[in-house]
């Protein structure tokens, strides 16, 4: 499955990591790897607790990106 994750450098440095289409799944680290490595520790978590509760998972998502010259 693919979630699009959101990093943001905060003003001590450190990286946070954020997931739009999962509330509350939010992580972080002093690089911006492994903010990306701890954000998908959470991510797996995160469903992991929702398939407990029975909940509906997010669906993945598609997307492509487009480079244009600038």
């Amino acid at each position: 499955m693919k979630y699009r994750v959101i990093i943001e450098q905060d003003e001590d440095g450190m990286f946070i990591a954020e997931v739009p289409s999962l509330p509350g799944c939010i992580s972080q680290g002093e690089t911006r790897t492994e903010a990306l490595k701890n954000i998908q520790e959470a991510i797996e978590v995160y469903i992991e607790s929702l398939n407990a509760h029975n909940e509906p998972v997010p669906p993945s998502i598609e997307e492509e990106i487009v480079e244009v010259a600038g």
